[in-house]
């Protein structure tokens, strides 16, 4: 565990790719279409993305959350918004 106690949660790459994609989209269709995805399946890469965050005991229930996760843990940064 890091010294300031968070735990980073690791993301594969695909997972890194929808969510920035799905951070910078409104909505989890408009990502299906830029990458060639149903709809069903971002949304179950963005409930496993939470999962992740849930198990680490770092929640992130809502998109701006899991923005300030991703800032957190360097996935994304302000300016790539």
């Amino acid at each position: 565990m890091p010294a300031d106690g968070v735990v980073r949660v690791e993301l594969s790459l695909r997972e890194r790719e929808i969510l920035i994609a799905w951070l910078k989209a409104d909505t989890k269709a408009a990502v299906g279409e830029t990458l060639f995805l149903a709809d069903s399946t971002v949304r179950t890469y963005v409930q496993r993305i939470r999962e992740k965050y849930e198990r680490a005991g770092r929640p992130a229930r809502s998109k701006a959350a899991l923005v300030a996760r991703a800032i957190q843990d360097g996935y994304i940064s302000v300016d790539d918004l």
